[in-house]
């Protein structure tokens, strides 16, 4: 007789369910994190190299900063990511001579909010970096 009840197992879903559901919960809002950092370097990374690209395309160093700024923005906008970026953009490039080799380089610093990310542990926001440098055309006239 005792036997049969020792046995029995009911109310074992809604004790399996209480357990587990914090875990999964947990796992989620993790993944979720991760996946937005992850895109947000991504993005981070893009408006980089495509700021030291209009960089290097510009034909004087004024143009090709304001060029860069202007393609961050327009990039981290795209691509979603809300933040204000802080873009230092190496023109140092335009004061080599034409005919000796010279570069841009765009690096793109931006603070990612994860507060919606409600989960005890993971930050109220992340710091992404991104780098690029491109290639100055050579032979192509350039002036500071």
């Amino acid at each position: 007789m005792y036997r049969g009840s020792l046995r029995a197992d009911e109310g074992s879903f809604a004790l399996e369910a209480a357990v587990l559901a914090p875990v999964l919960i947990a796992f989620l809002c993790l993944v979720i994190a991760f996946g937005r950092t992850t895109l947000a370097g991504n993005g981070v990374d893009a408006a980089a190299k495509a700021g030291a690209r209009e960089a290097s395309i510009a034909r004087n160093a004024s143009d090709a900063e304001s060029a860069a700024r202007a393609a961050v923005v327009q990039s981290l906008d795209q691509d979603g990511i809300a933040c204000a970026p802080v873009t230092h953009v190496d023109i140092t490039g335009f004061a080599t001579d034409v005919g000796k080799a010279a570069t841009v380089t765009v690096s793109v610093t931006c603070k990612v909010s994860l507060s919606d990310v409600a989960f005890p542990g993971i930050p109220g926001s992340k710091t992404m970096n991104g780098t690029f440098t491109s290639v100055i055309d050579t032979y192509r006239e350039r002036s500071k």
